[in-house]
Order: structure tokens, then C-alpha cells, then sequence
């Protein structure tokens, strides 16, 4: 169990680098840079900080999940693309054995079918989808209350 002053871990995977040019009408206008503004604010709330990674690489994102057992108090993750296809990120996020919240910015159900199916969701305390950034703070709340 991870010390809950810990940080929060904040992960975004594959293109989610891109918020505010790609796709605006599906994935709002604010960039990855304000997604954390608003982590670390809703976290302050509480008394509690987050740390923020993105990488387009699922390996880097693995590696990272990694350093959290131990370090971070829970994840906040939005897996992006890998959300449906990445058995090996869902068998890492079970290694730090944290409270684990999945985020979408867009209501996955309401889009494409290959979208529908997720790996992390099983092992997911909690899954927030099409809230735009506000689910990431959602997202923090929820850990943050938590303990």
C-alpha cells in the first residue's frame, strides 16, 4: 500500500501530447499543459500533489508505472489508444498496487465500436469518460478523498 501523501501520478499515453490541436471537436481545445494546471490545483485542494508524464511510447509508459510502486499514492491514467489494445500496460498497472482511475476526455461508448472495449478498465478503481478535462479532476477528487 502506497503512502497516501504520496503524489498522485498523472499519466497520459499515446498522442495525448497533441490536446488543443488535434481534433478539437472531439478532445476540447485545452492542451495537456492545462490538464495538469488543473491536476495540480484540484490536488493543492486536498493537501496533495501530482507528478505528470506523457509518453508516445508504451514502453516508457510501463517503465514509469514501474517507478511508481512505492512513490506515487495512485494513477491517474488516460491510456489513449493503448486503452484497447495494450495487454502489457494493463498488466503493469496492477504492479504498484495503487488506486488506479482511467480517464477518457471523450465518451468512448458514444464513438467508434473498437473504442468500447478497454484492458484497464478491469483493474480500474474507478473509469470517467467524456467529462473533457474535467474528468481528470474528477479523477484527482475521487483519489484525493479518498486518503
Amino acid at each position: 500500500m502506497a503512502d497516501t501523501a504520496a503524489p498522485i501520478l498523472v499519466l497520459n499515453g499515446p498522442n495525448l501530447n497533441m490536446l488543443g490541436t488535434r481534433q478539437p471537436e472531439v478532445y476540447g481545445s485545452e492542451t495537456l499543459d492545462d490538464v495538469l494546471d488543473l491536476c495540480r490545483r484540484t490536488a493543492a485542494e486536498f493537501g496533495r500533489a501530482i507528478v505528470g508524464f506523457q509518453s508516445n511510447s508504451e514502453g516508457a509508459l510501463i517503465d514509469r508505472i514501474h517507478a511508481a510502486r512505492g512513490a506515487e499514492s495512485a494513477i491517474v491514467i488516460n491510456p489513449g489508444g493503448l486503452t484497447h489494445t495494450s495487454v502489457a500496460l494493463r498488466d503493469a498497472l496492477v504492479i504498484p498496487e495503487v488506486p488506479i482511475v482511467e480517464v477518457h476526455l471523450s465518451n468512448v461508448h458514444a464513438r467508434e465500436e473498437f473504442r468500447h472495449h478497454s484492458f484497464v478498465s478491469g483493474i480500474a478503481t474507478a473509469v470517467i469518460a467524456g467529462m473533457g478535462i474535467e474528468g481528470y479532476a474528477a479523477a484527482v477528487r475521487f483519489l484525493a478523498a479518498r486518503g
